[in-house]
């Protein structure tokens, strides 16, 4: 018997404060922490998606042209069993201050220095890495 693995393209976006924290969100009903973002959806392009996402999550404006490509990644989903990411992964400059909206349920500034045993496994195995060697 098989069992099949459902694949989610998705973008998120990544903002680092000076400090050297990133913002992570938990969504209602869930344990995991992530970046801001969701589901690319048909004939949007990964840019548009993260600047809807962020839009819907976090109140925030961000233009395409201020995203900066960190990575593509494929991973565990985080909260959903069966299912992998497929994500382009941005980062920018934090517009305004954030507020969770619709679905999310917890902001939380995440230091990249640490690795708190709550984060989703595209930022634990990936983002951070990815992060900790950039300069953001």
């Amino acid at each position: 018997m098989t069992t099949s693995t459902t694949v989610l393209i998705i973008s998120a976006v990544c903002f680092v404060r000076a400090d050297q924290h990133l913002l992570t969100v938990r969504k209602q009903g869930t344990t995991r922490f992530m970046l801001p973002g969701g589901k690319v959806d048909p004939g949007e392009t990964a840019a548009q998606a993260a600047v809807r996402e962020v839009a819907e999550e976090l109140g925030l404006e961000v233009p395409e042209s201020a995203l900066r490509p960190l990575g593509a990644y494929q991973e565990a989903a985080a909260n959903e069993a069966d299912t992998r990411v497929d994500a382009t992964i941005f980062t920018a400059a934090l517009p305004g201050e954030p507020r969770a909206a619709r679905e999310i349920a917890e902001l939380r500034w995440t230091d990249l220095r640490d690795t708190p045993t709550d984060l989703a496994p595209l930022l634990v195995r990936h983002v951070v890495p990815a992060l900790r060697g950039a300069t953001v």
